[in-house]
């Protein structure tokens, strides 16, 4: 066990310099992500609201099948028969409640003060586009981070279930921090740069995909040679 490890203590335990050392490691494994993959802003958006509890694969099926019909707009969303809309994204997993929440986020892009423009969006304020976007149904914090980050290239960094299990198990963290504490840690102790917090949220999920798994493949990971984690957090 690591020195001062708690896992249900209330101090985390962060500090640049750690977290440098961490996304330098898995730069030099896995390399720049480059992640979003979408072609536009509202791709984007729509691929943050369609990955949710599902997988990349899912989302890009659903994707594909909407730009197929040239639906990747806010207006054709909008007008979409829901029946239709359901289907085109089936393969995204609950499709009933995500045909909803896209029609209820097409509306709300629509709609004063936004009226369809990705430029006006960016123009707001990034914290009162959090709050506006968190008053959307079906947009959650992840949700709405994914999309200020990705979308809207503002310096928010995006928190998941990825990161909360690698920061426990590296010891930095408690088990059960909450997200807004954890998304805090990371924007106060790292630089406020866009492309960075974009390219760390991405080498994590390419960690906790290939490696830091609920069953961990510590032996071969990326981050071994720290030797600070612990695998039962």
């Amino acid at each position: 066990m690591p020195k001062n490890f708690s896992p249900h203590g209330k101090k985390p335990r962060f500090k640049q310099k750690q977290l440098i050392q961490i996304y330098r490691r898995l730069l030099k494994y896995f390399g720049h992500r480059n992640w979003w993959p979408a072609r536009t802003p509202f791709e984007v958006m729509l691929g943050a609201i369609l990955t949710q509890n599902t997988s990349w694969a899912n989302v890009q099926r659903a994707i594909h099948n909407l730009k197929r019909v040239k639906a990747l707009n806010a207006q054709k969303i909008a007008a979409m028969d829901l029946k239709k809309l359901q289907q085109l994204i089936r393969p995204s997993g609950y499709f009933r409640q995500k045909a909803d929440r896209l029609k209820i986020f097409a509306n709300f892009f629509l709609a004063p003060p936004i009226r369809g423009s990705i430029a006006r969006m960016k123009k707001i304020e990034p914290a009162r586009m959090r709050e506006m976007l968190l008053a959307v149904k079906g947009i959650g914090p992840e949700t709405a981070d994914s999309i200020l980050l990705y979308a809207l290239g503002h310096p928010v960094f995006v928190v998941d279930a990825y990161t909360r299990r690698i920061f426990a198990r590296l010891g930095m963290v408690p088990q059960k921090i909450d997200y807004e504490q954890l998304r805090k840690l990371f924007e106060q102790n790292l630089p406020r740069d866009s492309e960075l917090f974009n390219d760390f949220h991405a080498q994590l999920v390419a960690l906790g995909n290939q490696y830091c798994r609920k069953k961990p493949r510590c032996s071969s990971c990326p981050l071994a040679e720290l030797e600070k984690c612990r695998t039962d957090s």
